[in-house]
Order: structure tokens, then sequence, then C-alpha cells
């Protein structure tokens, strides 16, 4: 089940809560992904923008700007932010993986080229960081500009890590809090911030938005194995072609005997890939029950990132974001 499958689901609730922030979020990402001397970088911007996303990550920004009353302007600017944060590590990450699609469409890179993606991405980073400064607020500032080198180091990480079958479970876990997590926690903490939360209630955003974001990211590993192009906007089976070790990888290597090991060593480690080798792997993963344990830990950090929103004061927009720990898991079935 995708994350737009199922008919008043708590993403769903959320959007139409927070349906007017957002219309002000599309019409400054708009404006600010426009270019008078460059047309493509639009285009292609428009292209993934524009593609279908659930926008996720901004709304959790405005979500918890609003928990604690903020009456604006600036968690629209901050939540274009953390989208135009995403957007561009999304296009460069289609280079550096060499995808073929994104969110069920052709990737940009594809339609149009690896120079237009890497440099629309910079474009979109530059325009993040003076959408950050026009809030005024330093600590604004340092929290979203550390989480874009969190994310970089992260994605350098997973390049030494991704084929390496010595990767352990903890060195994995450090690349998903960096390339994954790391905005999430960003999002919901720079609300916190700029509504005036105390220091409690920031930590505890920045803790709900870190679970969320591990919960998120385990749950897409194991939908690689076993969902639906559209439940995970790329092609089933994509993190084994492209040799990433995830985590119920990982944990199939760890119980491997020696002739798991030699299929693991050479159609990860190696790359010598050939057909019906996804198949094989599935068999490996299901003999050694590693996509149910993995969904097991997913949901042991959706219940963390629930029980860190619930430390919240009550209100409408907290049972929300409670709910949706629990929704971005039931994804598997």
């Amino acid at each position: 089940m995708g994350l737009d499958e199922t008919k008043d689901n708590p993403l769903d609730r959320l959007s139409a809560w927070l349906a007017a922030d957002m219309d002000g979020v599309n019409a400054l990402i708009r404006d600010r992904m426009a270019s008078e001397h460059a047309p493509r970088i639009p285009e292609v911007t428009r292209h993934l923008v524009e593609a279908g996303g659930k926008r996720i990550r901004p709304m959790l920004t405005l979500a918890a700007a609003r928990l604690f009353g903020y009456p604006g302007p600036f968690h629209v600017h901050l939540a274009a932010t953390v989208e135009f944060i995403h957007t561009a590590t999304l296009l460069h990450d289609d280079v550096v993986d060499e995808s073929a699609q994104r969110r069920g469409r052709p990737t940009a890179n594809l339609l149009w080229d690896n120079k237009s993606s890497v440099l629309v991405g910079d474009y979109l980073f530059a325009r993040s960081f003076q959408l950050m400064t026009e809030t005024g607020s330093l600590r604004v500032l340092g929290i979203l500009s550390d989480a874009a080198a969190t994310i970089a180091e992260g994605e350098v990480l997973q390049l030494s890590a991704s084929q390496d079958l010595r990767t352990t479970e903890a060195t994995y876990l450090r690349v998903i809090r960096g390339k994954t997590a790391a905005l999430f926690s960003a999002a919901t903490e720079v609300g916190g911030v700029i509504a005036g939360a105390d220091e409690a209630h920031v930590r505890a955003l920045f803790d709900y938005g870190d679970a969320l974001g591990i919960a998120f990211q385990m749950t897409d590993d194991v939908l690689d194995y076993g969902g639906s192009a559209g439940s995970i906007g790329k092609n089933v089976g994509d993190d084994f072609r492209e040799r990433k070790l995830t985590l119920p990888v990982i944990k199939a290597v760890a119980l491997a005997d020696e002739a798991e090991r030699a299929f693991w060593t050479r159609v990860i480690a190696r790359g010598d890939q050939r057909d019906g080798d996804l198949d094989a792997a599935l068999a490996i993963l299901a003999r050694h029950r590693t996509l149910e344990a993995t969904r097991a830990e997913a949901m042991d950090w959706a219940a963390r990132a629930r029980a860190a929103v619930l430390s919240l004061p009550p209100h409408e927009g907290r049972e929300m974001l409670a709910d949706l720990a629990d929704f971005v898991v039931e994804r598997i079935r």
C-alpha cells in the first residue's frame, strides 16, 4: 500500500488540515524556482516538484509550527526550504544511482541529462539558503544548514558502505539517519523553533522527526523487495540492482551460510548480476525472515516517534502526527 492509496488516512487528514498553508508553500516554490535567464531550471524542477509527491517533509514543518500557535509567515518559507533541499537531493541521488524512474515517472537525468540534474540541484540548494535566511533566525539557519551537510555526509558514507559486505547495522543506521532522517528531524525542529516552543518541546519535535525518518526509510527498504512501484516511487528491486546493502540484506549476510555469502559477494560486492538473481535474493531473505525483522525494527522506530510527539501539549495536530508515525510502517503488508 502506498502513502496515497487509503482514503482518510493520517497523511490525507494532515494535508487537509494544512491545505491553506500548503497553498502558500506551493506558490512560494513556483515563484522561487523561476529563472529569467535559464528556463531549464523551472522545467527540470517542475518535472520533479509537480510529480505527485505527498510533500510530507514541508507538512511536518507547518504542523510543528501550528502545534504551538505560530501565526506566520515564516513557517511557509521554512516548509518551502525543506522541500527545495529534498528536491535537490533527489536530483543528485538519481544521477549517483543512475536511476530511470522517480515517483512513477522518468527521472530528470533521463529526460534531460546528468549535467542538468546536478546543476539544477545546486540551484535549488542555493534557493533554499536564500529562503531560510529570510526568516532572520540564525538558529533556523544553523539547523537547516547542518541538516544539508548531514544529508551529504550520509550519501557519501553510503557510497563506501553500500557494497561492502562488512557493513554493519550500526553503519546502516548512520547512513539512513544522515540521508533520510536528518531532513525529517530538521523539518519538525525548525517548525518548533520559529513558533517559539520551549526547549523540551523542540527536542521532542526533533526526536519525532528523527524516529519517523528512520521508520520511513526502513519501510522503503522492505518495500523495495516486496512493494509495488507505486508504493515506493521507483521500480521494485532497484536497491538490489544498484547493489545497495540495505537492512534486509545486511541481516541476511550476517546469517548467511557459505553458499549464500558467495551469492551476496557476487551480486553485491562484485556486481555480477544475472537473470534470476533477484528471485534468488528474495528466497534468501524469506529463508532468514529478514524482511519481517526489518519491518519489526521500523515499527519500533515508529513507536518511538509516536511517544515523542505525544509528550507535547494536547492538540489536534499532535494526534495526526502520532497516527502518521504508525501509518508510514503500515505500508508494509
